[in-house]
């Protein structure tokens, strides 16, 4: 451990069960913190108090962040904090009482019904027009995945052969703060994996984990950078191009609007608070009423 008590190290190497990308963006908003801590009069954990911490928070507004950068930072800090103390380096947590400012709920646009299922159609003839290469076969049942199970790109990425039944059509899923979760497949995404498997090995070298569900066109384990390429490839009929979590949200926006349990939803994306998935009531009231806007004589 460091003198200053500043266990930096230790503290990335105890996010196991954190995406590599949560550890990557907590290692460097900590020692962030910690180089302003040293150079601002803390120049040991101990010394450390939640007025320290609320003092940083207001450099980092300073400095013109976003909202939803400083709550990040924020997270990281306590977490941090919250390690120290469990490990004995700290006799308190000093973030245990830490508020970041509140994050405006903004979603991306979210494609309608009918967009969600013009897009897949156009993934599907591609598919067709070429029925025996891998490359639209593994890019159909990508998006059917990300839109027809709501599963985040991280979690479709990191699919292992294990993890699919496509007899009983399920797929089981490692989530955030490693919760494992079942999430039904419907009967087009169950064909398209069904599909993909079929020609996968044409992706396969001599380096490619035997256990990855997709594969890119190295015949490495597909990468969430991958992904996003493949879904740009099939935007929105006024020519934008959607993110793969747009999907996951669609998938949810959907779910609801077609009279889902709110519950039920929250089970499906792998949420752990119900006010995360709430998010969603928001969108499918406002499509109501611009409905309700554009159809109704008395509007």
């Amino acid at each position: 451990m460091n003198v200053s008590g500043y266990d930096v190290e230790g503290f990335v190497a105890s996010l196991v069960v954190r995406s590599q990308h949560t550890r990557r963006a907590y290692s460097y908003d900590v020692r962030e913190f910690v180089a302003w801590a040293e150079r601002g009069g803390a120049p040991d954990l101990a010394a450390i108090e939640h007025r320290t911490l609320r003092r940083y928070l207001a450099y980092l507004d300073t400095r013109g962040l976003a909202r939803g950068t400083i709550a990040r930072k924020a997270s990281a800090v306590r977490a941090f904090l919250r390690y120290a103390h469990r490990r004995g380096s700290i006799d308190h947590d000093p973030g245990r009482r830490l508020h970041a400012p509140k994050q405006a709920e903004r979603l991306p646009r979210v494609p309608r019904a009918a967009e969600a299922s013009a897009l897949l159609i156009e993934a599907e003839n591609a598919r067709s027009e070429d029925p025996g290469h891998a490359i639209p076969a593994r890019d159909l049942a990508l998006l059917e995945l990300l839109y027809g199970a709501g599963l985040r790109v991280g979690e479709a990425c990191g699919l292992s052969m294990d993890d699919l039944d496509l007899a009983r059509r399920t797929v089981t899923v490692l989530g955030k703060g490693a919760k494992v979760r079942r999430v039904p497949l419907g009967e087009p995404a169950g064909d398209a994996l069904g599909c993909w498997l079929g020609v996968r090995d044409q992706l396969v070298t001599a380096s490619s984990p035997a256990d990855a569900v997709f594969l890119n066109r190295r015949g490495r384990r597909l990468g969430p950078r991958d992904a996003a390429r493949i879904v740009a490839r099939f935007p929105l009929p006024e020519g934008r191009a959607l993110h793969p979590h747009s999907l996951r949200h669609a998938f949810a926006t959907h779910l609801l609007e077609g009279g889902a349990d709110l519950r039920a939803v929250q089970e499906l994306l792998g949420h752990a608070d119900l006010g995360t998935t709430q998010v969603y009531t928001h969108v499918t009231r406002d499509r109501l009423k611009s409905v309700y806007e554009r159809t109704h004589p008395r509007a």
